[in-house]
């Protein structure tokens, strides 16, 4: 059943919020969480393991914190497949909208997705010592110099810093349909720019709210998509909203359609799931375990 009319019924309330431009009504509405973003019963809890990278060489001077998930049925000798997610504490806060270990552990036990091992990634302050507790404030400075330019820096800064000390402690698949990295607003745009530079190392992506804007160039993707000389073996998924942003960098719903058409024009497996929803993660929250399964349909480890 498609994600939208799944969705449709599950809405517990709507909110009115208006324009200063348009002054029209935008209605945003309030989606419920799945069943999967609950603790099942006989779903084995994986680990989370904290730590911090401050020896950066592609971002010197930053610090910034990153988590482990190891799921329970995790053994060394069999190799397993790899998420990267941007702003990774917003995806492990347990009361959130996404609470992606408790959705990991219930479709890797469900068999739903593979085995995966899970990487959570804060973006880089420039200050230390880190704030006492992860979160948006003080929002890391590095953010948009990582997330939102369009170059393979931050592609390198996974595949030459953090996956080497993750894959020091865990036995990664080599395989590149095994690896998949998704991100929130700026994160998303650059989890889609990490793919778009490296789909020898990436081949799925996961867009929340993606910020595919002109805040450091990212309104050139449809274009580029358009236009490249070669489809990237990728498979993309999308979300959106019609009450997200509009300012100047420009217009998040208009972008993420764009993305779309254009990915769609040059056939790349893609799917957009177009809600009511504003710039936060409630909408993707509750598509976040229906979307894995979308992401990760018919994969399963060599």
């Amino acid at each position: 059943m498609p994600f939208t009319k799944r969705f449709l019924g599950t809405a517990l309330l709507c909110t009115l919020a208006f324009t200063a431009a348009a002054q029209e009504p935008i209605i945003e509405t309030r989606y419920a969480l799945a069943e999967d973003s609950f603790p099942q019963e006989g779903a084995p809890r994986g680990e989370v393991f904290e730590f911090v990278w401050d020896k950066s060489e592609v971002y010197p001077g930053t610090i910034r914190r990153y988590y482990i998930y190891v799921p329970a049925q995790y053994q060394s000798s069999q190799p397993a497949a790899l998420m990267v997610f941007q702003d990774g504490h917003a995806y492990l806060n347990p009361t959130g909208d996404y609470r992606a270990p408790t959705v990991l552990d219930n479709l890797i036990h469900n068999k739903d997705i593979p085995i995966t091992i899970g990487v959570f990634i804060d973006p880089g302050h420039l200050d230390t010592p880190l704030p006492p507790k992860p979160g948006w404030r003080p929002r890391p400075a590095n953010r948009s110099v990582e997330y939102d330019t369009l170059s393979d820096r931050y592609a390198n800064f996974l595949l030459e810093e953090i996956i080497p000390e993750v894959r020091n402690s865990y036995n990664i698949t080599d395989d590149p349909e095994g690896w998949a990295i998704s991100g929130i607003s700026s994160g998303a745009i650059c989890a889609f720019t990490v793919a778009w530079e490296r789909p020898d190392r990436f081949r799925k992506v996961q867009s929340h709210i993606g910020s595919f804007t002109n805040i450091r160039g990212g309104h050139n993707y449809p274009a580029l998509i358009r236009k490249g000389s070669d489809k990237k073996p990728l498979r993309i998924f999308l979300q959106d909203g019609s009450a997200d942003l509009d300012n100047i960098h420009g217009n998040w719903p208009l972008a993420n359609k764009q993305m779309y058409a254009a990915l769609k024009f040059r056939d790349y497996d893609v799917r957009f799931e177009y809600g009511t929803g504003a710039h936060n993660s409630n909408h993707a929250g509750s598509l976040f375990p229906d979307s894995l399964r979308w992401l990760w349909r018919d994969y399963q480890l060599p």
